[in-house]
């Protein structure tokens, strides 16, 4: 009733301008003349009602619509910042090589014959060579950054390093009479799988100071100043320590990052102490039998000062119990060797034969166009008692005929290396040239069993090399990232041996000019020099 009485009180308000407009025309408006205005607005009101709720409905489905568009980019944008905190980045190599190599003798094809006759024979001579004309290998590797946290972050690197036509390892690769172990996994040709090269956690800025802890596989292959022949910048080193020490193996580290050196204002750097295994003993009986320990490294590792093209830097470490050798099989042995009687490797169980120390350093610039290094080691045996290093393998055999009796070598003896290089870079042109040279002492031992040389490890020679490359950058159009870089790698290097081994710390450096050097040469293959010419295509992304 309250409802009809507005709206007739509406009605009449409404309609008073039609009565005075009536009482002047004399026309009369009636009472139902007012109730059907009355019926026609109340329609009209609950039309535009009816709209109105209409619109708030559109409104509401409005607002979901908006509210999951939202929380979906929400979602996505969360997925899109999980996803981008991953950066990848690698190369691709394709290599060819072709080798040769001449032989101090022919090896005797049964050494165990000639023993067991009574003495040395002179063998049957061929051209005393090794050869492969051509080896064509590809190279592939992903690197992988991402972080955890603010302050914690993990790199890898997946490597397959594969030879074409074959799916297994070539014999005689990487290291000469020295069978593939944990230092040459992925950097030595074998099958297409992907294999881990790096992958450790970092933790930095701990305490808010600059301090890291580093856990892994580490980053110890193709260090400074490698990275010149490889196609890099003088500051585009691709890990932290020298090729000196250039074996993949597990650890950590410590560090401490500083800006000014003993109180000398832009003198920056970073030192870290690193410890590694190099050999894991496994499982061992609790009795007198077993005594064969794990092989550990254990050093510092000095950025001493690290700005731009300037680079300074030292390593020294200690090698604890050494390994005699690392572990194989019957089938390791002769696939290794070629056949060849090794001994002292397969005729005896593996053991610890001491402890090794090892410092080296280098020093890199670039004035103008020009780059260069120059760069030094020295290692020393510290022999046990019992086993001895750098044993005369010849003197125990001629004991095991009646000759002299034999005992270890238990002295301690130093070997040194020095190797310097320069490449100047023709940026116009899109050339780079460079010359190395590296020479390495009697009883030198390099720590390179993850060396890129293919066959035999430059850095590990005793006696000198020489090597000279050329790099072209390829005109392929504008880089699409920060890491791109398209070039073509020629190179050659020359070996010429003075004593045999230069990775092995066993067997005696026999001097090849000498007639020990023809008599051991007998027994195991030994180059007297060699030559090497490579050609790559490389990509990296």
């Amino acid at each position: 009733m309250l409802k009809k009485f507005s709206m007739l009180a509406l009605a009449g308000l409404l309609a008073l301008p039609a009565v005075a407009g009536a009482g002047a025309t004399g026309a009369v408006v009636t009472q139902d003349d007012l109730e059907a205005k009355v019926d026609v607005l109340t329609r009209q009101l609950m039309e535009l009602k009816a709209q109105m709720e209409a619109m708030k409905e559109e409104q509401v489905v409005l607002k979901e619509d908006q509210e999951d568009f939202v929380e979906d980019y929400e979602e996505k944008a969360e997925e899109w910042d999980l996803a981008s905190r991953f950066k990848f980045y690698g190369d691709f190599r394709a290599r060819m090589d072709n080798y040769s190599g001449d032989l101090v003798t022919a090896p005797m094809t049964n050494a165990a014959a000639v023993m067991a006759g009574g003495g040395l024979v002179a063998p049957e001579f061929g051209d005393d060579k090794m050869e492969n004309d051509t080896m064509f290998t590809n190279r592939f590797r992903l690197n992988m950054r991402v972080k955890a946290t603010e302050n914690v972050e993990f790199k890898g690197r997946l490597s397959m390093y594969k030879t074409w036509g074959t799916n297994t390892l070539p014999p005689n690769l990487t290291q000469f009479s020295y069978p593939s172990f944990d230092g040459t996994n992925s950097r030595e040709p074998s099958d297409s799988s992907l294999r881990v090269e790096r992958a450790f956690v970092n933790w930095n800025n701990i305490g808010g100071q600059p301090i890291w802890f580093s856990i892994g596989r580490r980053p110890t292959t193709d260090g400074p100043a490698a990275q010149l022949r490889l196609g890099m910048d003088v500051d585009e080193r691709m890990a932290t320590p020298t090729p000196y020490m250039d074996w993949p193996f597990d650890g950590a580290s410590l560090g401490y990052a500083y800006s000014n050196l003993f109180g000398i204002d832009n003198w920056p750097g970073r030192v870290r102490f690193c410890y590694g295994r190099g050999f894991e003993n496994g499982l061992q009986y609790n009795d007198t039998s077993s005594d064969l320990n794990d092989t550990d490294f254990g050093g510092i590792s000095w950025d001493i000062y690290r700005k731009g093209d300037r680079f300074a830097y030292i390593q020294s470490f200690m090698v604890f119990n050494a390994f005699s050798f690392p572990e194989f099989d019957d089938s390791d042995l002769n696939d290794s060797f070629g056949g060849f009687m090794m001994p002292m490797y397969g005729t005896a169980d593996r053991q610890n034969v001491g402890d090794l120390l090892h410092t080296s350093a280098v020093y890199q610039d670039k004035w103008k166009n020009l780059n260069f290094f120059v760069s030094g080691g020295w290692s020393r045996t510290l022999p046990d008692d019992d086993t001895g290093m750098f044993n005369d393998w010849l003197g125990a055999v001629g004991a095991m005929q009646g000759g002299p009796a034999y005992s270890p070598n238990t002295d301690d003896e130093d070997g040194y290396n020095i190797w310097v290089g320069t490449r100047y870079d023709m940026d116009n042109l899109g050339l780079k040239l460079g010359l190395e040279y590296n020479y390495g002492s009697k009883y030198w031992i390099g720590m390179t069993p993850g060396h890129d040389d293919l066959y035999s490890a430059k850095l590990g020679t005793r006696g000198d090399v020489y090597e000279a490359y050329l790099i072209w950058d390829l005109p392929t159009g504008e880089a699409i990232s920060k890491y791109a870089k398209t070039f073509i790698r020629l190179g050659y290097q020359h070996y010429e041996y003075d004593y045999s081994g230069g990775t092995d710390w066993n067997i005696k450096p026999y001097d090849l000019d000498k007639s020990e050097g023809d008599q051991y040469g007998m027994f195991v293959p030994t180059l007297e020099k060699a030559d090497q010419i490579y050609l790559t295509f490389e990509a990296f992304f």
